[in-house]
């Protein structure tokens, strides 16, 4: 807004409390876009299991609730599509609460 009303990047970045280069990257962000804000998507290695997986585990546990993670993960990877490990079924376990 300080821009639009005209003042220098250096009186903006003083008034912001930022970098002169900052002001001048949002500024021609807020010019190209119309808008600030960051959508950049989620950063790290996708997750193992989906929603899908964790429904299938979670019957697999309330098949049986006494059986042990080794057995889960026999059950778990008997299907031919599924290898995981035993430390993201602990995890994802511990994550549902379970």
């Amino acid at each position: 807004m300080a821009r639009r009303l005209g003042t220098s990047i250096t009186e903006t970045a003083r008034l912001v409390g930022c970098s002169r280069s900052a002001v001048v990257s949002i500024h021609a962000k807020w010019i190209n876009d119309g808008d600030t804000s960051n959508r950049r998507q989620g950063v790290g290695r996708p997750r193992v299991f989906k929603e899908k997986a964790r429904r299938r585990l979670s019957r697999l546990v309330k098949q049986n609730r006494r059986q042990t993670v080794a057995q889960l993960i026999a059950q778990y990877n008997a299907h031919p599509s599924a290898s995981v490990s035993e430390h993201t079924i602990q995890r994802t376990l511990l994550d549902m609460g379970l």
